[in-house]
């Protein structure tokens, strides 16, 4: 005990520390970032390039290439994620430099171009690394804000006992159902029929569902027992109390699996982007060496 109060920066084996990524070891990462921008604005500010700054000069060449290495390993965490160790490269410590040192991209590859954009293959590469920047501070962003969400959403509640909830409540559905009318029998089965996910990723990432089943069926059984639904011994009342608890349960399954598909979705656009960001920065290197 001693020991671990003398020193409380380090520690125990196995303890973890959840002051997260974007803090981690006091913002390092952060404060050599933010050196990398001032040197390079420094820089860009203090040489004279005849007649004006570009990429094809001395200056813009020792950019880029600054710019095309810090590219080159951040890609690599991706394969640094599969290979587990703690210490100053730990995966914690490798996330937060990917974090910052990319954000300080947009600085060094911004001064390598001299502002200079054009309807080019350069351009192409610099736009898809914008693109995969952007894509990733989206990709911060939910991952500092959702995880919270999705558990307060759950109420301690997995997926599975969601899911299974919902089912008990169709089962009591088909059930009280028996005693109904044909046409309100009907509405009861287009409740139990529907998928109540349908609607593709767009009505996922939006959690709407204007063509809900059970929202209908609710709706169209109320001429019958008006607003405000009764547990009483009325068929109608008890199919009306179920319609109620599966729509709050649906509710609660749908924002869960928007908050999951939020999470989720940047990576469809910062992984293919980055593939296709490594070709093009190739294709922007062999082009520069070979026709300049």
């Amino acid at each position: 005990m001693a020991t671990r109060a003398a020193n409380p920066a380090r520690p125990a084996k196995g303890e973890v520390l959840h002051d997260g990524f974007l803090r981690h070891a006091g913002f390092r990462w952060l404060k050599i970032a933010t050196l990398i921008c001032v040197l390079s604005i420094a820089s860009y500010m203090l040489v004279d390039i005849t007649p004006r700054h570009n990429g094809g000069s001395w200056y813009g060449y020792a950019m880029g290439t600054i710019g095309m290495l810090l590219i080159l390993w951040l890609t690599l965490l991706g394969l640094r994620k599969r290979a587990m160790t703690g210490g100053r490269w730990s995966l914690k410590a490798w996330t937060s430099a990917h974090v910052y040192l990319g954000l300080s991209l947009i600085v060094v590859a911004t001064l390598h171009t001299g502002f200079q954009l054009g309807w080019n293959v350069h351009t192409l590469a610099y736009a898809l690394m914008m693109l995969v920047i952007f894509s990733g501070l989206f990709g911060i962003t939910v991952y500092a804000t959702l995880p919270a969400a999705l558990s307060n959403n759950r109420a301690e509640m997995t997926q599975v006992q969601m899911l299974d909830a919902v089912r008990a409540i169709d089962r009591q559905l088909h059930d009280a159902a028996q005693p109904l009318t044909h046409e309100q029998a009907a509405l009861v089965r287009q409740s139990l029929e529907d998928d109540p996910f349908g609607g593709g990723l767009l009505a996922r990432l939006s959690g709407r569902y204007p063509r809900c089943a059970t929202a209908r069926a609710q709706a169209a059984l109320r001429r019958w027992t008006g607003e405000k639904p009764d547990t009483g011994n009325d068929p109608l009342e008890r199919i009306d109390a179920l319609l109620e608890r599966k729509q709050a349960m649906l509710a609660r399954l749908r924002r869960h699996l928007k908050l999951k598909a939020l999470l989720e979705i940047w990576l469809y656009v910062h992984v293919p982007a980055t593939f296709a960001l490594l070709a093009a920065l190739t294709a922007h290197v062999v082009s520069v060496f070979f026709y300049w």
